[in-house]
């Protein structure tokens, strides 16, 4: 079903590289990760790429507030996840090969300025105003940009930590979680310190914003300060001798859409069992989570309980690769599919028995949704670079972005079946 893993001395024989001067040092051990610099980096760059997603997400009372009556988690669902697919799209098939930094640089400005748009126009133009929905068309112009920016930079991380060992894009996706369990740790001070007024709602907001605004301006420090370390420069040595080579054998860039596709074709079952993963849980989390389930005893602090618990799930099940790998890509691609069972199971937490319809079995099935999601998720990202050379490794991890956009976009799209 899934292809072995490559490793740098198999894309150097698979190339049948002549040894040319200096190889010995090239093939040396790699350098040690001083520090871990390199693995708090990618962990940094993982938790800014998806902060500002979270922050649009989390701060959902804030935003229904605003605009009521407006299904506020699953239009900023669709409309970020529909932008984020497009433009990986036109990545993968017109710009595969342009620049990775000045994708990546793009996209982390852009997220700098769709998230100054909230705070910029609470203070100019809402101040806690309600129905003003002239401002909601901002706000979701403002996902939509947010989207793009996700692509650039998501599609070219994935790819960064693709050439190089397994635990850098462990590090990626350990640091996607813990945005999460950031913002909600946020959510939940914020919500016990500022009183629940509209007043209350303003400063909770502004303050996720004005967070994730400053994470980004971390995260343009840190990719710059990667590239420049001596163990992505190790890989990235070893990748352009593998390109050299491939470019003397005879490539030409008229067959550049066949080396896509072959690409492709080794990652393709990786990709699926992503798409299902992505595609199950958006469309149960964070719409069912906080629009569909609801508690008396709890009230308004319910939905953020869950999506609390979700989130600390989630990232422990990014974190569980580090003691325990699954290097079998298959069983993983299984669980993917098996994971369809949390549809009956959250449907009975709406319409079955009235146990199932109470606050224990759904906070049980939204932690199994996040441990399941981190997990699978970290070992078929990880597993699916290593199944093509490394030079491809780039384009192999932006195009498994690609598959996972898509199970996003499908499944902020199937979210709206519940309230049918």
């Amino acid at each position: 079903m899934a292809g072995g893993e490559y490793t740098p001395a198999d894309a150097e024989a698979d190339l049948l590289l002549p040894p040319p001067a200096g190889a010995a040092e090239e093939l040396a051990p790699p350098p040690p990760d001083t520090l871990g610099i390199a693995y708090a980096i990618f962990f940094t760059l993982g938790t800014g790429f998806l902060l500002p997603w979270n922050a649009f997400i989390t701060a959902v009372d804030y935003f229904s507030y605003l605009y009521p009556g407006a299904p506020v988690d699953r239009v900023f669902s669709v409309s970020y996840m529909l932008a984020g697919f497009l433009a990986l799209l036109l990545i993968v098939l017109c710009f595969s090969k342009s620049s990775a930094p000045a994708r990546i640089n793009t996209g982390l400005a852009l997220f700098t300025a769709s998230l100054l748009v909230v705070p910029v126009m609470d203070a100019a133009y809402v101040r806690g105003v309600p129905r003003l929905y002239a401002a909601f068309d901002v706000t979701v112009a403002a996902t939509v940009v947010c989207g793009v920016a996700d692509a650039l930079v998501q599609g070219g991380v994935v790819g960064f930590a693709g050439e190089l060992p397994k635990r850098y894009m462990q590090a990626v996706l350990a640091g996607t979680a813990v945005s999460g369990v950031l913002v909600s740790a946020l959510r939940v001070i914020t919500k016990g310190v500022y009183p629940q007024d509209s007043h209350g709602l303003r400063k909770s907001a502004i303050l996720y914003f004005v967070v994730s605004i400053v994470v980004m301006i971390i995260c343009i420090v840190c990719y710059n300060v990667a590239g420049k370390l001596p163990i992505v420069l190790y890989y990235k040595n070893i990748k352009k001798r593998a390109q050299k080579a491939e470019e003397d054998g005879g490539m030409s860039g008229s067959s550049w859409r066949s080396t896509l596709w072959s690409i492709v074709g080794r990652v393709k079952w990786h990709g699926i069992g992503i798409a299902f993963i992505y595609g199950i849980t958006l469309s149960i989390f964070p719409g069912y989570i906080t629009e569909d389930v609801h508690s008396e005893a709890l009230k308004d602090w319910y939905p953020i309980i869950l999506i609390t618990a979700y989130n600390v799930f989630d990232l422990i099940g990014k974190s569980l690769p580090a003691f325990y790998f699954l290097e079998n890509a298959n069983v993983a691609i299984t669980g993917s599919f098996a994971r369809l069972l949390f549809y009956p199971l959250f449907y009975g937490c709406l319409h079955g028995p009235s146990f199932f319809r109470t606050e224990i079995p759904v906070t049980i099935l939204t932690c199994l949704l996040g441990l399941t999601n981190g997990y699978l998720t970290c070992i078929l990202i990880s597993l699916a670079p290593k199944a093509v050379p490394i030079q491809h490794s780039e384009t192999a991890g932006i195009v498994i972005t690609l598959f996972l956009v898509t199970g996003l976009v499908s499944g902020s799209f199937v979210s709206w079946f519940w309230v049918i």
